[in-house]
């Protein structure tokens, strides 16, 4: 699946996304909107870690 789809849906998916990195907030996901790069900025925030880190999760994650 690819972002794109991801976003379009992003209701749907903001359940499992909250499933995934627990620290995210219900105001962090309406926040976020499924933009990937908020995605990445609010974990970076939430769990100390590197760009990279983050965006490796991500892509394991879908």
């Amino acid at each position: 699946m690819n972002w794109n789809q991801i976003e379009g849906n992003w209701k749907q998916f903001k359940g499992e996304v909250q499933k995934q990195w627990g620290k995210l907030t219900d105001d962090d996901l309406d926040q976020i909107e499924g933009d990937r790069k908020k995605l990445v900025g609010k974990l970076q925030e939430k769990y100390g870690k590197t760009q990279e880190e983050v965006e490796e999760e991500i892509n394991s994650w879908r």
